[in-house]
């Protein structure tokens, strides 16, 4: 069996990368811009997904960046530094800007690409009323949402490869792994194996497979 990191690899050197819209120009390219990028093009997927299953997506109320601890709360939980998250009670999405901007120079824009639609993955499940068991299953399957998410945009034209996409993304997704597997954790969102499998079974076959 191929190592995890090698076959990820070999997934996304295929079709993928990230992550520019082919119509801009690289040199303009931004946070910002990857940002913009990242919510509208991730909800749009979603739109013409919900489409083909005969319902109507609900785009988000609210794209809110922060700094530190002056985010939104939800249901009374305060927003936390270095955090992104989806808050169902005011359906919106919370993600501290210097942190994500920090991960942007860091990692690279496939950092952007991966936190953002793995957000927009939970208000999908909110809007699915999907059911789960554990904490690690919600975490993995928006995970799998991000990878289908970007394999679609990436089928469709709205995004493209670039050198070093693909260690972007691998590096994205470890670094917010778990050490160690604790499915009963109610904070555990998987290690970064677990988490990488997830992504990597959503770019290979869709979010249908999620």
């Amino acid at each position: 069996m191929r190592p995890l990191a090698l076959l990820l690899a070999v997934v996304l050197l295929a079709a993928c990368g990230v992550v520019r819209p082919p119509s801009r120009n690289a040199q303009a390219d931004d946070f910002q811009d990857d940002l913009a990028a990242a919510r509208s093009l991730t909800e749009e997927f979603w739109k013409q997904q919900f489409q083909a299953m005969g319902r109507t997506y609900r785009p988000v109320r609210g794209f809110i960046g922060y700094s530190g601890g002056d985010g939104p709360s939800c249901a009374g939980q305060r927003a936390v530094p270095n955090n992104a998250f989806y808050c169902p009670y005011g359906h919106f999405i919370a993600y501290d800007r210097d942190w994500l901007e920090a991960l942007w120079n860091e990692l690279g824009d496939g950092s952007t690409f991966v936190i953002i639609p793995h957000e927009f993955g939970h208000a999908v499940q909110a809007q699915l009323e999907t059911s789960f068991s554990y904490n690690i299953e919600i975490e993995l399957q928006a995970d799998c949402y991000a990878g289908g998410t970007l394999s679609g945009l990436v089928q469709a034209g709205a995004l493209r490869a670039e050198p070093g996409d693909d260690d972007e993304l691998m590096i994205s997704l470890a670094a917010a792994g778990d050490p160690e597997e604790d499915w009963f954790d109610p904070q555990a969102h998987g290690t970064a194996e677990q988490r990488q499998q997830a992504f990597a079974r959503g770019y290979r076959q869709g979010v249908g497979a999620c």
